[in-house]
């Protein structure tokens, strides 16, 4: 037969050939069908491998027994901005605050640099950045960065090492901080690539990959830490009252019902770990269920963070009080929580002003209360409260977090009113309302807006009033409050020991005629005041501005006002001759207009400085002018204030 040759071998459908796989084919299904059926694919693509770096995180996540230990430990924070919309103006703000003044080793204002030159400007990153997605902040901070003298040679060799793993080139600037007891450098990185196409950084290289690569050059500079050092450091840990690497292991070793054996062939690592449970016993966070076997608290991870967080608050109240040479006992210091049911507020002398996350800029304070303790409080981002510099007198309130009267006035008139709002409807609702008051209503409408997106405003100038608007509100609170958990409120700029002989109205000649603040305790800052308050009132007497009788103080009527205008007169003077205008004062229903030159302060308040061509003025300060220094401002005076209006004529109003 022909090799080309083919022969069919016909047959019925039913032939046994066919019949054969036929029954095989429904044996399958068959089986299939008694398991549940056909089962929809699921997939397991999370994206998380997207990017640059992944391969060389997974490589450098790769350790021996100690690798992990033998490393100089760096830490890094991350984090991924977005800068479209507004976010390029985050930027600069961004660059501005860690270029601030007190971050080096000498004190002075921080320097930005780049991989070629030791002096960069930030305009120029930030025009190149005009039309990217997104930038890269990282802050990196060697465990043992006081042995640098500076980190620019360590960040670069770490760039350098980051465009070998990400296969581009980086366009980078960075600044070095010194003002914490670990110094670190604070990395800011174009979201673009070398081509010009968005950067993508996969995940495990972010949280990995950079840490790793850091502390092998630190290990480089330094050498690596020896078997003695690890070890004891791991015996440190045993009774540590934070989140720990052996917790990370006991975790790891968690079997049916949670149960732990930490038994095996290494003797050191069964003692670390055994000695480490007998710890978390005592803290009420391990039991021993039977001998050798134990069992963890659930969110015990959780629960020794925030322990560890607390450990860390108190030491540095410890460290700022004692530079201070303020004398209280342990039992006084109290961290503050806004959100308490039973939270206070609290009068005080500000202490310190710090840093608590340098990536998301939350700032706290240390104030020394009037209640003699000494209180630890999260005051949020930093750009929430003005400054508050040591010494200053604050007066610290939680932030409400429910509908504000302005609220509930809108849903009233929204409500008469076939859910619309607008000025002309709240005139026609409210006779007795004010057009200023009316504005007040819309600039709250336009701020959730532009928070939640929960409300739209028409083109005519007409809000849509939802009937669940008041929980729309209480969600903005809520998350305004995570920015801005307190009210921080600055009675005096003047620390108390110069408000004795000061001749203005201060903060203690308001206390003496209210009598509205008396220390409770003698102690600290209630002590102080308490003194401050008697030498006052002998130099009030001097001055004719207060009398004796009997065993009481009487304050003449006038007192503020007198002591006030003195202080007004005698600034205007000086300001008069540094600038070479005549000074005309305010009176209420007089026009302000010209340009808002500056700001002063008096022992009392703050003052804007209003100049015009041949003349200038001072009147009450608003925080929200310091952005409008230099503009046309204009405006009516108030007892109350003034009705701002920025710009010649069609301009922003302030009220």
């Amino acid at each position: 037969m022909d090799e080309e040759e083919f022969v069919p071998q016909l047959g019925k459908m039913r032939s046994r050939g066919l019949k054969a796989r036929r029954k095989y084919v429904h044996q399958v299904l068959a089986a299939i069908n008694r398991a549940g059926g056909l089962q929809p694919r699921r997939s397991n693509f999370t994206g998380r491998r997207i990017g640059r770096g992944g391969a060389m995180a997974s490589v450098l996540a790769s350790k021996d027994r100690y690798t992990a230990f033998r490393q100089r430990r760096v830490v890094v924070k991350a984090r991924i901005v977005k800068l479209a919309g507004k976010g390029l103006n985050g930027a600069r703000a961004h660059l501005r605050y860690v270029q601030r003044d007190g971050v080096t080793r000498e004190g002075e204002r921080g320097q930005l640099y780049s991989a070629d030159k030791d002096r960069t400007e930030g305009k120029s990153f930030i025009e190149r950045s005009e039309g990217d997605r997104h930038q890269f902040r990282f802050i990196v901070a060697p465990e043992d960065g006081a042995e640098y003298d500076d980190l620019k040679s360590f960040t670069r060799r770490l760039m350098t090492k980051m465009e070998e793993d990400l296969g581009t080139d980086l366009d980078w600037v960075a600044v070095d901080h010194f003002n914490t007891g670990h110094p670190h450098a604070h990395i800011i990185v174009r979201g673009k690539d070398d081509k010009g196409k968005d950067l993508i950084i996969t995940p495990s290289y972010i949280s990995t990959g950079i840490r790793e690569r850091a502390a092998e050059l630190v290990r480089i500079d330094l050498g690596p830490r020896v078997d003695r050092e690890i070890e004891d450091g791991l015996k440190a840990e045993m009774i540590q009252e934070r989140f720990t690497s052996l917790d990370r292991q006991l975790l790891r070793m968690e079997g049916e019902k949670g149960i732990i054996f930490p038994a095996g062939k290494d003797a050191f690592r069964q003692t670390l770990l055994t000695g480490r449970l007998k710890h978390l016993e005592r803290l009420g966070l391990a039991d021993e269920v039977r001998h050798g076997q134990w069992k963890l608290e659930d969110g015990i991870e959780d629960t020794l963070r925030r322990m560890g967080e607390r450990g860390d608050i108190i030491k540095t109240m410890y460290r700022e009080v004692a530079e201070k040479n303020i004398v209280h006992s342990p039992v006084d210091y109290v961290i503050h929580n806004p959100t308490a049911l039973d939270a206070k507020s609290i009068s005080g002398r500000v202490v310190a002003r710090g840093l608590s996350d340098e990536l998301n800029d939350r700032h706290y304070l240390i104030v020394d209360g009037m209640d003699g303790q000494i209180h630890y409080i999260d005051i949020g981002r930093g750009e929430a409260t003005g400054p508050t510099p040591e010494g200053s007198i604050v007066h610290v309130s939680p932030k409400g977090i429910g509908p504000r009267r302005t609220d509930r006035t809108i849903v009233e008139v929204a409500k008469a009113n076939g859910g619309r709002y607008n000025i002309d409807l709240h005139l026609r609702h409210d006779p007795r309302a004010t057009e200023d008051y009316a504005k007040t209503h819309v600039r709250r409408l336009e701020a959730i807006r532009r928070g939640t997106g929960a409300v739209t405003r028409e083109p005519n100038g007409t809000w849509i009033i939802a009937p669940d608007h008041l929980d729309h509100v209480a969600e903005y609170e809520r998350a305004q409050a995570k920015n801005a958990p307190v009210i921080v409120n600055k009675l005096s700029n003047l620390p108390l020991e110069q408000q004795i002989n000061k001749d203005g109205a201060t903060w203690l000649d308001k206390g003496l005629i209210s009598g509205h603040f008396e220390p409770t305790r003698d102690i600290g800052f209630g002590r102080d005041v308490r003194e401050a308050m008697g030498r006052r009132q002998q130099w009030l007497v001097e001055q004719g501005l207060a009398q004796k009788e009997q065993d009481r103080i009487v304050y003449r009527s006038n007192m503020l006002s007198v002591l006030q205008k003195r202080e007004l007169v005698r600034i205007a003077g000086q300001l008069s001759e540094q600038l070479g205008l005549a000074f005309v004062e305010t009176r209420s229903g007089d026009s302000v207009e010209g340009v808002l030159h500056s700001a002063v302060e008096l022992a009392s308040s703050k003052y804007a400085v209003i100049q015009k061509s041949r003349e200038f003025t001072l009147v009450p300060w608003r925080d929200v002018l310091e952005r409008h220094i230099g503009k046309q401002v204009s405006g009516i005076m108030r007892n109350d204030g003034i009705s701002w209006t920025i710009g010649r004529q069609r301009g922003i109003g302030i009220s």
